[in-house]
């Protein structure tokens, strides 16, 4: 199709571990990006109603845990299934932007879930940027290009000794590392 990518890793995932991958969302190419970039096991977290995309759905929903955003039962239920795949040594990948954002937006507000599911098992948060899939692959009709995928792997950062209370310092420090990091892109 004309996509070459690129990934530069600051600390490399250990085989066996779990960890908590989490990464901007700009387009449908960050999934094939984020399986490309991460050599351990992982399940995405992502919203229930992309389970009702014909074809797509079919495999999204047997791949990924499902979460209502809407129901407070649903997001207490995705706790439960992490944990159980944690438990197995399978990481979890959030885009915690919660979907794509506009695209003038760099990079949207991140939501809580990610940090806090991290803080509970005590797994490290490995941020990942993605530099060029709106353009390769962008949400608006007829757009898109050829090109080069950047992606870089951040150095983790860690949650052991975090509490509940430290979720909203968490989330600040991992979305200033993809920002920062989409900014020095554009140069």
């Amino acid at each position: 199709m004309g996509f070459v990518y690129k990934i530069e890793r600051e600390q490399t995932p250990e085989r066996h571990k779990s960890y908590m991958f989490i990464a901007n969302h700009t387009s449908m190419a960050d999934i094939m990006l984020m399986l490309v970039s991460v050599k351990n096991p992982f399940v995405f977290v992502g919203k229930a109603e992309l389970a009702k995309i014909p074809l797509f759905g079919f495999f999204y929903k047997r791949t990924c845990i499902l979460v209502d955003r809407s129901s407070p039962k649903s997001r207490q239920a995705v706790f439960l299934r992490a944990q159980r795949r944690l438990k197995t040594g399978v990481s979890i990948c959030i885009f915690p932007e919660g979907g794509v954002p506009d695209e003038a937006v760099d990079l949207d507000s991140f939501k809580d879930g990610a940090f806090r599911l991290a803080i509970h098992h005590q797994i490290p948060i490995v941020p990942i940027t993605f530099a060029d899939n709106k353009k390769r692959f962008s949400y608006t009709f007829f757009s898109g290009s050829p090109g080069r995928m950047r992606a870089k792997i951040h150095k983790f950062i860690p949650t052991e000794g975090l509490t509940i209370q430290d979720t909203k310092t968490l989330n600040g420090k991992a979305r200033e590392v993809i920002f920062n990091q989409l900014q020095r892109f554009k140069k």
